[in-house]
């Protein structure tokens, strides 16, 4: 059976960040449909209508053997989203050094200044404007 899968797969497009971008949205169509079930009936409606097409989509690019055409798709998802997911990884990074690293912006340019914790009251150089300012890691 796997066998007859990847034979059919084969020369296909396949799977990339926009199609589990549009499952994800997909998903989230789904859970609105039902909870809008009981009280808007024109709305639940139409979350039914779009989940259904964001689906056939998802599939249709998933299927598709036009790979160039559904590559540069991607491409120009990516693209118009690089802002937010850098945004997004920045702040994550920022989470997992909490423990360890302290993060502040300097009082002049607002360049971020990343110093470790528990030493006490520290004078932090700004790398990009050479200010010296003193706060407590």
């Amino acid at each position: 059976m796997k066998e007859k899968l990847a034979r059919f797969m084969q020369g296909r497009y396949g799977n990339d960040q926009l199609n589990n971008f549009l499952m994800k949205t997909f998903l989230v169509e789904f859970i609105l449909y039902f909870l809008l079930r009981g009280v808007s009936r024109g709305l639940s409606t139409l979350m039914y209508y779009l989940g259904f097409a964001t689906i056939i989509y998802v599939y249709y690019r998933l299927l598709s053997r036009n790979i160039y055409k559904r590559a540069s798709e991607n491409q120009a998802f990516l693209n118009k989203t690089a802002n937010i997911r850098n945004k997004i990884n920045s702040q994550k990074s920022i989470i997992k050094q909490r423990k360890t690293h302290r993060i502040y912006k300097c009082p002049t340019c607002k360049q971020k200044v990343r110093v470790p914790k528990g030493k006490g009251k520290i004078s932090i150089h700004c790398p990009k404007c050479d200010t010296y300012f003193i706060k407590r890691s």
